[in-house]
């Protein structure tokens, strides 16, 4: 069977109709923020790391038809994982960090950490804050007007406990 591991936004099954979604947690990765020129805004990479360890989504490619997860992940290397799904990354040294010119998007953020609330309930949320990187970055504030395609409406709670995850970073 074909899956892949989703760590972004691929956790929220509100931005996609692939079926058999579960839960999962892999070894041996962790996430980061960057961005590439092929994006306007930074988006959620994973990095190898052999003491890492990140929460996400498995869920099947329906007759192993890649070609349409491929170009929703455009600009993504999609390598097999040794616990059966493929995952999606950016090899290091191809994705420089957020700087202000390329923030974070706050629809983007939004919509992965409703997906890990849902998924994993506050606990991922927080698993989620501490085993990513790159929270240095600047954050633009696009709820108003997302600029994330696949934006979604989140509830008061939800969008109380992204804004109470980023009070506690510290940025510039």
């Amino acid at each position: 069977m074909h899956r892949f591991f989703g760590y972004g936004s691929l956790v929220n099954r509100r931005t996609h109709s692939y079926p058999g979604g579960t839960p999962l947690t892999i070894q041996g990765w962790r996430r980061a923020w960057r961005h590439t020129t092929l994006h306007p805004a930074p988006f959620l990479t994973a990095v190898p790391d052999p003491n890492g360890e990140i929460d996400g989504l498995t869920a099947e490619v329906p007759m192993g038809d890649w070609e349409a997860l491929d170009a929703r992940e455009a600009g993504y290397l999609r390598v097999p994982l040794p616990e059966g799904p493929s995952i999606y990354h950016i090899p290091e040294g191809h994705h420089p960090a957020p700087d202000r010119a390329h923030p974070i998007l706050r629809s983007y953020l939004d919509v992965v950490v409703q997906g890990y609330l849902i998924e994993f309930g506050e606990d991922g949320v927080d698993r989620f804050f501490a085993t990513t990187s790159g929270w240095d970055a600047p954050i633009r504030d696009d709820r108003t007007d997302p600029a994330y395609p696949r934006a979604q409406e989140l509830t008061p709670g939800e969008t109380a406990l992204v804004d109470r995850h980023l009070a506690r970073l510290v940025r510039p």
